[in-house]
């Protein structure tokens, strides 16, 4: 062969294997890039974003004409590379071809343009857009087959891909990129939980964050107004649920400013007050209503306040729209609350109150207690006891130690955590 057509065999192999690092690249960047920041940039009018969603809506289509695209530029340098060293070094030409292409290849046909893609795909994914997007067209009968081939091999092998998406929920995406960011000190705490509270609004119900029956501040009718007043003064909340016979019997709503509006009309004379007359309409919700549908309600209706019933319409609780806003933000507070923590630090141990709710613990501290088993940490130490404890009774699971210090009847009101380490983890 003349000198001249060993360099222009040279010179095209070099060409393919320009051409390979342009197909690798574009691989890793458009399977790496963000398809909600593409989605951003194509609403803020950017052509290639748009020309880019495009691509990513069909990633069978793109996928199959990227790995065309590669495959022959790949298997064409390595023919008119063996072509050019067999007329080199003769029939020694296949094993210097083989050794050389896999070296070019690998390097600067792979690796090389990965790497930078990887590195930087939104600038490589948006370069390199129009052009794939006519590389995807001009391939595209060719794909279409090549689909076809594999999906009929797929079904003799008894896989179905007609039904097949990605196991987690947008949801659980959001939420494992909170924790990734989080971890690699990108996001905040409080920012991570904030996002996160709005991703767990439906998944909650009323029964995770409502006022327990036990807890509620209630006035019973039957007392005098100025019992009353009193009470609304020292309890300092702006509603209360009003019951007749018994506290389960829940007749109306009493606001704060109604009652305060009453006295200043009966001018201080705070027995001339008929309370029962200031009542509100009390609103009955169930307590498997999602959260995200409670707080959508409240909002409907302009209320702040329910009554929570159980299956058989018996009183459960209540909850306020800042319990749910407080799931999102974490606790609110202003200047009339009493600071009351459920948490305590005792000599690496932590004392906390029977009603905290296990949620609200794995927020404060990260730890990973399971939510889903009972909503509060007395609740939480039964279950996993199968019994209700006595005082000085201690468990271990969850990597904690629950020691029981404080019990009313019934309920756990004290409990002391002692963090494991983790070789002395029980069971």
């Amino acid at each position: 062969m003349m000198t001249g057509g060993i360099w222009l065999l040279a010179a095209a192999v070099a060409v393919l294997i320009l051409l390979s690092a342009f197909f690798s690249g574009s691989e890793t960047s458009l399977t790496a890039i963000s398809r909600a920041r593409v989605h951003r940039m194509a609403q803020n009018g950017d052509r290639r974003a748009m020309i880019l969603e495009a691509l990513l809506s069909a990633p069978e289509r793109l996928i199959g004409a990227i790995l065309l695209g590669n495959n022959l530029v790949n298997i064409l340098a390595s023919a008119l590379a063996t072509t050019l060293f067999i007329e080199l070094f003769g029939a020694a030409g296949v094993v210097w071809a083989t050794l050389v292409m896999t070296a070019l290849v690998l390097v600067f046909g792979e690796v090389m343009p990965k790497t930078y893609a990887i590195l930087n795909p939104d600038r490589f994914a948006l370069a390199v857009a129009p052009v794939i997007n006519v590389v995807v067209r001009v391939f595209a009968p060719v794909v279409m087959v090549v689909e076809m081939l594999v999906r009929g091999a797929l079904r003799m092998l008894g896989a179905d891909t007609s039904q097949a998406q990605s196991p987690l929920s947008f949801r659980e995406e959001l939420r494992g990129a909170l924790d990734l960011h989080h971890s690699r000190g990108e996001v905040v705490k409080e920012d991570r939980d904030m996002l996160g509270g709005v991703l767990d609004l439906q998944e909650l119900t009323l029964a995770d964050v409502m006022v327990h029956r036990t807890d509620m501040k209630s006035i019973d009718i039957s007392r005098p107004p100025r019992e009353i007043l009193q009470y609304v003064l020292e309890n300092g909340y702006t509603r209360y649920p009003v019951w007749e016979n018994e506290p389960d019997n829940i007749i109306g709503i009493l606001h704060a400013r109604d009652l305060l509006a009453a006295l200043a009309g009966a001018k201080g004379d705070i027995d001339a007050i008929d309370v029962r007359k200031l009542l509100l309409e009390p609103w009955f919700v169930p307590d498997s209503t999602p959260l995200a549908d409670q707080l959508s309600e409240f909002l409907r209706r302009k209320m702040h306040f329910a009554i929570i019933v159980d299956e058989y319409g018996e009183l459960e609780g209540l909850v306020t729209l800042e319990d749910i806003m407080e799931e999102i933000v974490g606790d609110i507070a202003d200047e009339h609350d009493r600071e009351v923590s459920g948490v305590k630090r005792d000599r690496g141990a932590y004392i906390v109150d029977g009603a905290m709710p296990v949620r609200d613990l794995n927020r404060l501290h990260d730890w990973n207690l399971p939510e889903d088993e009972a909503v509060t940490i007395a609740g939480l130490v039964i279950h996993e006891a199968r019994m209700i404890p006595e005082v000085g009774q201690a468990f271990t699971f969850h990597g904690f130690r629950f020691e029981v210090l404080e019990k009313e009847k019934n309920r756990l009101t004290k409990i002391r955590m002692t963090p494991l380490e983790k070789d002395g983890e029980g069971a």
